[in-house]
């Protein structure tokens, strides 16, 4: 079988904005990145720098690497509890930091150690554009722990949707298109079709009727 590139299939590829203060570590992402044809390179930036870039790029994916102390807790301090329209990929040596419910509803959708390969960002990056939360196995028992939770325990039934997912899901039962939820809550459509997809995926529906449905059966919004 040959394979082709996501532009090439015609899927969207992820536009990602690098956020490091450590040159190095920028050089080395973007150089990681510009090999791939499955993700566009928007630009790298200090930290600071890439958060301020957001409004004006706008990346599906902000790909952050948290190297220090002071990294950890400018990056928190970021998206502390404020929703971000981009996705957040944080390369952390602690990802107990990350992986609380207010960073996660932030757009923290991937935690992974900064030891992590290529071939690693590179699939989070793609699961996580597809709507899904990626936590690296060695992090997993840490976020059961945090949660109270054993694996056995774990049920998707459990996942609940995010302040600004359960908003969107609203406006779809109320009958807005993509457009129309991009003009209302002032975000881009692209930013709109990936919570749509974190909806789907969350509630296991396989569309946008389905997950109206699901939504009211679960009391997560009424009509």
């Amino acid at each position: 079988m040959i394979e082709a590139p996501l532009g090439e299939l015609g899927v969207a590829v992820p536009r990602v904005v690098i956020g490091a203060n450590s040159s190095v570590v920028r050089t080395t992402l973007a150089s990681m990145l510009a090999a791939n044809p499955e993700v566009q390179l928007l630009g790298s930036y200090s930290l600071e720098k890439a958060f301020a870039q957001l409004e004006n790029l706008k990346p599906d994916v902000l790909l952050l690497d948290a190297g220090s102390a002071a990294d950890e807790a400018a990056i928190a301090l970021e998206i502390d509890g404020e929703p971000i329209n981009s996705i957040l990929v944080v390369l952390a040596d602690d990802a107990e930091k990350f992986l609380t419910p207010d960073a996660i509803r932030s757009g923290a959708q991937v935690v992974l150690p900064r030891a992590a390969k290529a071939q690693e960002i590179f699939a989070a990056i793609q699961a996580s554009v597809a709507g899904l939360v990626v936590v690296h196995p060695d992090a997993l028992d840490s976020l059961l722990e945090i949660y109270g939770k054993t694996q056995s325990e774990l049920d998707s039934s459990d996942q609940i949707l995010t302040p600004r997912e359960t908003e969107v899901l609203r406006m779809i039962a109320e009958g807005l298109g993509n457009k129309e939820i991009a003009s209302k809550l002032g975000i881009s459509d692209h930013t709109v079709k990936f919570h749509i997809s974190s909806i789907l995926a969350k509630l296991g529906a396989s569309n946008r009727a389905e997950a109206v449905t699901l939504g009211m059966r679960h009391g997560l919004i009424m009509v």
